[in-house]
């Protein structure tokens, strides 16, 4: 996608499509690329990905438009189609470029860090910056002069303004005020790209593929596939979806090309080669059509966004802190198998304040407020999937124990049929660094599992959909809920390979695929520990190699201090 400038506009060209900003007002309007003809001396400034949405930091200063420049291609999954996915970009870089008549310079140009346009900037077109037509224009060097004169007097009218608003000397100050406001929040905005130390945390599919909706959503009759993405896309985890407000409200049809969704959370895709006994091992000679795909797809909902201490509980409109929709999906030939978790902090009004380590948990309102929200909390869950099976880790003694206590009590209180609470204190059961006793509650749950099943299509369609869904969490949802939700998609993942013909029954997961598993899903935890705590995730080596040592203890100690 091309970013043009002129005097008057700055243009977004994709394919027939071209967007136009006026840089004084900030409006846009829908044009096609045969209108560039008409545009006065546009230059080209770059290459970008894609726009991902346009954000006003102050009311009294100029928007800006957020633009892609950097991204890592993680790779192609299977659609919910069952045909071949389309490709999932990491975005690693983002600029803003500010909707204003200020003339951008070489400092200012390298900053925003487009790429150079293969069209427009090479040597042999170097003297030709014009737009569409190629033949040499004979008053490109009048209606050059003419622009520069032009700017220049735009600049001499703003500086004798800005000199008359100095004279007062509070409209100065207000305004150094506010731009370093917007300094402050754009550097913020900058960090969660740019600087991320877990690689990117935000993700977007390219050709119309809706990365916002889990497999059985998108086979689901409700679903409106011929639809255009931003129109169908499932609004909990359409990040950007604020800051592209200004063209989802516009009529549809020549908006839709623009808006891309973009999810916060994680995405790995792995080809696993097919293990037998000869091949169950690091290495492999299995043939390039001898493999099948996981993948793992976890999206951070838009509602109640914030870290840790100061995101918990539950608001009025029923959203949770931290909630997470985590979705495993396996693809062989013609058949695609998905399992879906969440999580999620306990849906009452809790918090953590102060400032020493590990503050102990408070409830801030009472039952009937409360009530209220986790009603509406719980409505929202089972209008997405049917039945949900709580399971809570936290502790049931201590400082945990208010938490737990007002958690079991409103579901009482609710008494819902559709909802199934389970009671697993973590740290009592696997104290002493003795993890394999979640297996404990994994026999507990496994008549549950069986019941909740799983997401099944092939090309014909819908072949068995999940009844239910695990809603897993402890205080933070991070460490405790990374091991326990890495066991419940394991011990799913090894029915569904028995059904698909892979695994013998009572057989354990291939070498290969366990190992490839453990790893994403270890992944998985230490990339939404950094979104929501800034640190890796604690217990990681657990579900990364199934054993606890000193070193990962030690490191886990520097870790949930540094919290």
């Amino acid at each position: 996608m091309e970013v043009l400038q002129t005097s008057d506009f700055y243009i977004l060209n994709k394919g027939q499509h071209s967007l136009w900003f006026d840089r004084r007002t900030g409006n846009h309007e829908y044009k096609t690329c045969w209108d560039l003809a008409a545009a006065h001396n546009p230059v080209c400034l770059g290459v970008v990905h894609i726009l991902l949405g346009k954000l006003q930091i102050h009311a009294e200063l100029p928007p800006r438009l957020a633009l892609v420049t950097g991204v890592r291609e993680v790779g192609a999954p299977v659609c919910g189609g069952c045909g071949p996915g389309c490709r999932v970009y990491g975005i690693r870089r983002v600029c803003f470029l500010p909707l204003s008549t200020q003339h951008l310079d070489a400092s200012s140009l390298s900053l925003l860090a487009f790429h150079p346009c293969e069209k427009h900037h090479n040597k042999k077109n170097s003297g030709h910056e014009r737009r569409g037509v190629s033949i040499p224009d004979p008053r490109a060097g009048i209606s050059k002069t003419f622009g520069t004169l032009r700017s220049v007097t735009s600049s001499l009218r703003s500086a004798t303004a800005n000199v008359a608003a100095n004279a007062t000397g509070q409209s100065r100050v207000r305004r150094e005020d506010r731009e370093r406001y917007e300094r402050r929040i754009l550097d913020e905005l900058l960090k969660m790209f740019n600087e991320s130390e877990c690689g990117e945390s935000f993700y977007y599919c390219s050709d119309g593929a809706d990365l916002t909706s889990s497999v059985q959503r998108q086979n689901s009759s409700s679903y409106q596939a011929d639809a255009p993405l931003c129109r169908r896309a499932d609004d909990r985890f359409f990040w950007n979806r604020f800051m592209m407000n200004d063209f989802i409200s516009d009529k549809p049809g020549p908006s839709d090309v623009w808006v891309v969704p973009v999810i916060q959370g994680f995405v790995q895709i792995e080809a696993v080669p097919l293990d037998t006994p000869d091949t169950n091992t690091e290495t492999t000679n299995a043939q390039p059509g001898d493999f099948y795909s996981v993948c793992v797809v976890s999206r951070r909902s838009r509602f109640r966004a914030g870290t840790r201490y100061k995101r918990r509980g539950v608001d009025e409109e029923g959203h949770v802190a931290n909630y997470v929709e985590t979705e495993q999906i396996v693809a062989l030939n013609k058949h695609v198998i998905a399992f879906v978790q969440v999580r999620g902090s306990v849906p009452v009004f809790w918090s953590q304040p102060g400032y020493k380590y590990r503050p102990p948990p408070r409830l801030d309102k009472g039952p009937e407020d409360t009530q209220a929200a986790f009603a509406c909390h719980f409505e929202q869950e089972l209008s997405h999937y049917d039945r949900v099976v709580c399971i809570s880790l936290v502790e049931q003694a201590g400082r945990e124990k208010v938490i737990a206590d007002a958690y079991i009590d409103h579901i009482l209180k609710l008494n819902s049929p559709d909802i199934t609470f389970v009671s697993f204190d973590f740290h009592e059961y696997c104290r002493g660094l003795r993890y394999e006793n979640v297996s404990v509650l994994l026999e507990e749950l496994a008549p549950v599992l069986q019941s909740a099943g799983y997401c099944w299509v092939d090309r014909q369609g819908l072949i068995c959909r999940q009844k239910a869904v695990c809603r897993v969490n402890c205080v933070d949802c991070l460490d405790r809920t990374n091991v326990v939700q890495t066991t419940l998609a394991r011990w799913v993942l090894e029915r569904q390979f028995v059904k698909l013909g892979l695994l013998s029954p009572d057989q354990p997961l291939p070498g290969l695929c366990r190992a490839a598993l453990n790893s994403m899903w270890a992944n998985n935890g230490d990339t939404l520990s950094r979104q929501y705590a800034g640190t890796h995730a604690l217990k990681g080596d657990f579900t990364r190699t199934g054993e606890r040592k000193l070193s990962s203890l030690m490191k886990d100690g520097m870790n949930s201090a540094n919290r």
